[in-house]
C-alpha cells in the first residue's frame, strides 16, 4: 500500500484509490461532488493553532512546521491509528489538501509520517 498527495482542485482519477481530505477547513470553490471524497478526517489535521496561527504557509518555517506537525500526530494515536487503517483494501490512498503548493502542505509531512509508521519506522 502506497501513500500520495494531491490537491484536491485536481480531477479525480481511477487510480487514486481511497481519497481522503486532510484539512481541517474545506477548501474554497470545490463542491463535496467534484471532491468524491471517501473520507474527510479533521482528526489527522493539523491544528489550527500550528497551521493558520503560527505556520501560515511561510515555506521559511516548514521544517518547524513538519516537525510539530510529527509532535501534533504522536500526541493523537487514535487518529494515526484510524489513519493507518485506511489502506485496508486499498493499494492506494490518497491525502487531498488544499493548499497551493505540495511540497510546504501539511499532507507531504502526513505522507512521510504515514509511511514510516506503516513500514514499522
Amino acid at each position: 500500500m502506497g501513500y500520495r498527495i494531491k490537491r484536491v482542485y485536481e480531477a479525480p482519477a481511477d487510480d487514486d484509490g481511497y481519497r481522503v481530505l486532510v484539512d481541517r477547513l474545506w477548501p474554497r470553490g470545490v463542491s463535496k461532488e467534484k471532491a468524491d471524497l471517501d473520507e474527510w478526517d479533521k482528526d489527522i489535521a493539523p491544528s489550527d493553532e500550528l497551521l493558520r496561527r503560527w505556520y501560515g504557509h511561510d515555506p521559511a518555517k516548514f521544517d518547524e512546521f513538519a516537525e510539530r506537525l510529527r509532535a501534533e500526530l504522536d500526541a493523537r494515536p487514535d487518529a494515526v491509528e484510524h489513519a493507518l487503517a485506511w489502506g485496508a483494501g486499498h493499494p492506494t490512498v490518497t491525502l487531498l489538501f488544499g493548499a497551493h503548493d505540495p511540497a510546504t502542505a501539511n499532507a507531504t509531512v502526513l505522507r512521510d509520517y504515514l509511511e514510516a509508521k506503516s513500514s514499522g519506522s
